[in-house]
């Protein structure tokens, strides 16, 4: 018999102790427990998977939605500081306190069932989700697709961002076999929008198989535009004079694509006005995605851990301007592709700070130094840190006001640095 428990940390740190693995891919144990708490939403649910562009994709389809003056209820993941950022209520995080009544529910339901703590905090945040009085629901999916968690609610639109090789243990080791556990999320008959302009062919075929209704960014939507402005043009319907979203990065385009074509998939139950999808890209805002925050030296922010998201944000950083010295600091999961990820901002970077993580598969920072060292030669550039909070002081003192310091990796990684709240640097004039 579980004690009664009062703060969210207590419930999460019990959430922990049920399973002996932190995942285990089934969607069993998920349906069962969601059935016994009676989840059901009345309203439409759009689904969103892909390896990167999720978070984004996610915050601009609330973020239109809310401008169009729905009530939008969405779980977004993983979070950068405080776990409650994960649901949001109204374009607004729930409370942390609020959420320990949704955490028991899940306890008074699951009986012997033993679930993973993602498994039990999605349930907790549907279970909250599934009580708010809402208009639109848009859930991420975390890792995979086919056996997520949130794979146990059917989805009224799925969205499938772009495909990179990440957690090839889990999902496969290619782009075709990511693709298909992606593609997991499709429904029968339910539009199924993919923004990856190069999708794998096991994505298309799925929603063949399924009998989705499938849209296909390049054929059934597009986007074109100039400095100035973009337009989207999908099936019998444009919009024209778009600003670009406030999301930074060439890569977002991609994003907004897909967003906007979710909604106008859902346009019989959901209208979006032209005007909303001006407002909704104007202010949506996404913490840690090619986030440039204003001092001296310039600070950028961005959850690239993988060598896709990473050339995007290498891109990104060329396309700033000059910048005399460029310093990163850097931290990843140990199951990453750390040599490809640091190859491709290798040439932007003159110092790298590596950071420990407060995590067990974590790389410490020894281990990224002597993957820089084995790339780049014994001479390389790079100090290590124990947390990312110090890595940035260091990274201060190694710029004078001119330079630019770049933070991505893990979410832990520029959850890190944010702890305090967002950094304003200011360095001194180097002699």
């Amino acid at each position: 018999m579980v004690p009664t428990l009062k703060t969210l940390a207590d419930w999460l740190a019990h959430s922990e102790s049920l399973h002996p693995k932190s995942m285990d891919l089934s969607l069993e144990r998920v349906r069962q427990v969601r059935e016994a708490m009676g989840i059901v939403f009345s309203v439409p649910v759009i689904t969103v998977a892909g390896t990167n562009g999720k978070g984004s994709t996610c915050a601009m389809l609330e973020s239109i939605a809310l401008a169009a003056g729905y009530r939008v209820g969405l779980y977004i993941k993983p979070h950068l500081v405080h776990f409650e950022e994960r649901c949001r209520v109204g374009g607004t995080p729930v409370s942390a306190d609020s959420l320990c009544e949704d955490f028991q529910a899940v306890e008074d339901a699951r009986g012997d069932t033993a679930l993973t703590t993602f498994e039990f905090s999605t349930l907790a945040i549907l279970h909250r989700l599934a009580r708010e009085p809402l208009d639109l629901v848009i859930l991420e999916v975390g890792l995979g697709g086919r056996y997520d968690a949130v794979n146990a609610i059917d989805t009224d639109c799925a969205v499938i961002t772009c495909i990179d090789l990440d957690h090839t243990e889990f999902l496969g080791p290619d782009r075709e076999s990511i693709g298909r556990e992606k593609a997991g999320i499709l429904r029968t008959g339910r539009p199924a929008i993919v923004s990856d302009p190069l999708p794998p062919q096991s994505i298309v075929d799925t929603a063949r198989e399924v009998d989705a209704d499938l849209w296909l960014a390049g054929r059934d939507f597009n986007h074109q535009g100039d400095r100035q402005q973009w337009a989207w043009s999908g099936r019998g319907r444009r919009y024209h004079a778009l600003a670009y979203p406030a999301l930074r990065g060439a890569n977002q385009l991609l994003n907004a694509g897909g967003a906007i074509a979710a909604l106008e998939s859902l346009r019989d139950r959901l209208p979006i006005t032209a005007q909303a999808v001006r407002q909704g890209l104007a202010s949506v805002d996404l913490p840690g995605r090619f986030q440039i925050v204003p001092g001296q030296p310039a600070l950028v922010l961005d959850v690239a851990h993988n060598p896709q998201a990473v050339a995007a944000l290498a891109l990104n950083l060329d396309q700033m301007g000059f910048y005399p010295r460029t310093v990163a600091v850097f931290g990843a999961m140990r199951d990453k592709d750390i040599t490809g990820v640091m190859a491709r901002l290798a040439p932007l970077v003159d110092h790298w700070h590596f950071t420990d993580l407060p995590l067990a598969r974590a790389a410490t920072a020894e281990d990224l130094a002597g993957a820089l060292r084995a790339m780049r030669g014994e001479a390389a550039a790079c100090s290590t840190h124990a947390s990312p909070a110090e890595a940035l002081a260091c990274a201060l003192k190694d710029v004078d006001p001119t330079g630019r310091i770049v933070v991505f990796g893990s979410f832990y990684t520029v959850g890190g640095v944010l702890k305090q709240g967002l950094p304003r640097l200011s360095a001194p004039h180097q002699a």
